[in-house]
């Protein structure tokens, strides 16, 4: 399209913007109606670690998404020579899972609990027991039930929970609404009815801890909407929110706010029955989509659903990229203590590239890249550390290639549980995330690692904004096909990707690499109990 066409989709309100909590961006993505991006915005955060828990300030929730708003409407003053005044339909998406309580003035509670808090162990044990359902630590319902579990005095003042992008979605709307693939997070979606689980909503109201409080369950959980539905529209006081300026009016329609699971599907095109993909950030996680139940429960294996409520099989890690780009920040404060500044894509990129010159088990070098504590190896907290023998080929190719396979290690561990044990496996998966950025790499390491194909599509390394932006045009069209044939008849009809098969070698070596890996678990262990945050 050229700058006019473009202007008349603004002014004609045929543009989605998606609005993505990261764990360390906020993005917005404003897209036209044939799905091309026309501006975005960013904010960079972190998140804090206060009185050991993880969390985000609200100030900087808003300041975050005032921020890349206000980035992205400049960029499209600066294009095209237009104020942002309306668009035609906008969806939030963010972190999954996490605690957000409100009481009936809508105070937050406690300070937003994250995913990443490995904080309610003993209420996802009982929840997990009490349904015969897998609850892992970061979900919802596991924050609520350890809370009460530790008699928690703002328990009894709860009159609503949710999560982060309801919670946004819920401020600009005035709606107390989630995507199904976000609640799936909050708490187990019955697949028939694509709600809650009744019965379980029943047995949790039965416990012993719960019958106190004069709330119920499902009062307090938000609702379900499908991926197409309308999930309200942006109201006054949402759009002075969300645009400081007062430049943006209201009325725009607001799609179910989603998971960046959901997201994540969304925009590699992973909704069919048996098709994969995977996110990889700050966290990582893979989904297959199923085509038959799970014969058992499995700890490390979450059951969610897609943004239309089809069962997904769910490995999630609390720890992927961050400890890389720790090293690789040093690595810069090097090159510039010499006098070279390098941009990051050139730093990642040469230090990525020398790992295809390692061994293929990375020479006996381990790294364990816990910045926090990890669900699949049952770490408690975070201690990065590498470890090698005097044998080892200690070089910077070895180096690079361990920290890539740690990066991806406890996924590797998840995805193995559901090959060897329930049959289950993906055809192929489809990746996104800034990891893939260099080309090729990171690419080969996870084929190797998962011993499955990967492919990388054009958009791999923004693929969560864009992709709630996709779910909000598919709203403003009021869902007229299912949400797979969307994807594939409108949305994808002429992508291009990229696929990399493994490697046998590789493939041998990062076996070689994660048996020695689950053997020196006991170290991280013993790393937690002996050095203290």
């Amino acid at each position: 399209m050229d700058a006019k066409q473009v202007k008349d989709k603004i002014s004609t309100e045929q543009t989605a913007l998606g609005i993505e909590l990261g764990s360390t961006r906020i993005k917005a993505v404003l897209i036209t109606d044939d799905f091309q991006t026309i501006a975005s915005g960013d904010f960079t955060w972190e998140n804090e670690l206060v009185n050991n828990i993880w969390t985000y300030p609200i100030e900087k929730i808003w300041n975050g998404i005032q921020t890349s708003y206000a980035n992205m409407a400049q960029q499209i003053k600066a294009n095209y020579g237009v104020r942002l005044t309306k668009i035609g339909s906008i969806g939030v998406s963010a972190m999954m899972h996490g605690y957000m309580p409100f009481d009936k003035e809508g105070n937050l509670l406690v300070p937003f609990r994250t995913w990443r808090n490995n904080i309610t162990e003993q209420a996802a044990d009982d929840l997990t027991e009490l349904f015969h359902f897998n609850i892992p630590q970061r979900w919802s319902v596991a924050h609520l039930y350890q809370a009460i579990l530790n008699q928690e005095d703002h328990v009894k003042d709860i009159d609503f929970i949710t999560t982060l992008a309801g919670y946004v979605h819920w401020q600009l709307s005035g709606e107390k609404l989630l995507g199904i693939g976000d609640a799936s997070g909050v708490f187990p979606i019955d697949s028939s009815t694509k709600q809650y689980n009744q019965h379980m909503i029943d047995q949790f109201n039965q416990l012993r801890g719960v019958r106190q409080y004069i709330w119920s369950l499902k009062d307090v959980l938000p609702g379900i909407k499908l991926a197409g539905e309308s999930a309200g529209t942006l109201n006054a006081a949402g759009a002075k929110l969300l645009d400081p300026s007062g430049q943006l009016q209201a009325g725009a329609v607001m799609a179910p706010p989603e998971g960046d699971a959901g997201t994540g599907m969304v925009s590699t095109n992973a909704v069919r029955t048996r098709t994969g993909n995977i996110s990889a950030g700050t966290s990582a996680f893979s989904m297959v989509v199923l085509d038959k139940k799970l014969k058992d429960v499995h700890r490390d294996i979450d059951l969610v659903t897609t943004p239309s409520g089809e069962p997904v099989a769910m490995v999630h890690t609390n720890n992927c990229s961050s400890d890389i780009n720790a090293w690789v920040k040093l690595f810069g404060d090097f090159a510039k203590e010499l006098g070279v500044n390098l941009k990051p894509d050139e730093l990642y990129g040469s230090l990525f590239k020398s790992s295809q010159q390692g061994d293929a088990d990375a020479g006996g070098v381990l790294s364990y890249a816990y910045l926090s504590g990890e669900n699949i190896t049952k770490m408690p907290e975070g201690r990065p550390m590498v470890v090698r023998t005097p044998n080892s080929k200690f070089n910077l190719p070895n180096f690079i290639k361990a920290n890539l396979y740690s990066a991806f290690a406890p996924l590797k561990i998840g995805n193995d549980i559901l090959t060897n044990e329930e049959h289950i496996k993906a055809d192929s998966f489809v990746a996104q995330g800034g990891i893939f950025r260099t080309p090729v790499v990171g690419q080969q390491i996870l084929a190797d690692a998962l011993d499955t194909p990967i492919t990388v599509m054009s958009n791999a390394s923004e693929g969560g904004p864009w992709g709630m932006a996709i779910l909000a045009l598919y709203t403003k069209q009021n869902g007229n096909e299912n949400l797979a044939d969307f994807l594939d008849n409108e949305v994808f009809k002429e992508s291009e990707s990229t696929t990399i098969e493994p490697d046998a070698e590789g493939v041998a070596g990062c076996n070689a690499f994660i048996e020695t890996y689950k053997q020196g678990l006991s170290i991280e262990h013993e790393a937690v109990n002996k050095i203290k945050q």
